[in-house]
């Protein structure tokens, strides 16, 4: 059984903490509470992979979108967030955070915008597939379903974002 060391384990927050932040900023509005979710992603994580009598993480990335997006799931169970609308209009800006300002672009811009519009569940996939950059099978595995599935969730999301900024939104 392979075990991610603490080199490895630091590696993978160097790397990916940035990108479960955004995610989780994403899809729950609050930039505090995407903080606190982005964390303990990655204290369960760590505790996960200290146990004795664990699974072997093949795909560490996956692993923690997957952990991330049940914390979020989680969450929402407890009370319902504000809308990302809500936390433009007080001033916060949906790109950026505390670990490092993320590359702003048009596209991207605008379909933050839009993102309120379309319903969660392909909200969810658009977020994966088009700002995280995932494909379809990271998605699958992230959200438990299947790769074909999640193709016509993008494949709803992506005419759904076309018919918003087509209609001027």
């Amino acid at each position: 059984m392979k075990q991610l060391s603490p080199k490895n384990y630091e590696k993978a927050y160097i790397e990916f903490s940035d990108a479960i932040f955004r995610y989780c900023y994403l899809r729950v509005s609050n930039r505090e509470k995407a903080k606190d979710i982005m964390q303990e992603t990655f204290i369960k994580t760590w505790e996960y992979i200290s146990a004795e009598d664990k699974v072997e993480i093949v795909n560490i990335r996956a692993f923690l979108y997957k952990t991330a997006s049940h914390l979020i799931i989680d969450d929402y169970r407890k009370k319902k967030t504000e809308s990302l609308d809500q936390l433009k209009a007080v001033g916060f800006d949906v790109m950026s955070h505390e670990h490092k300002a993320v590359e702003k672009s048009a596209e991207i811009s605008k379909a933050l915008e839009l993102l309120d519009e379309i319903d969660q569940k392909h909200r969810e996939v658009f977020v994966l597939r088009f700002i995280e950059e995932m494909s379809p099978k990271e998605i699958a595995g992230i959200l438990n379903e299947s790769e074909n599935n999640v193709s016509v969730k993008i494949n709803r999301a992506t005419k759904k974002m076309k018919e918003l900024i087509n209609n001027g939104k």
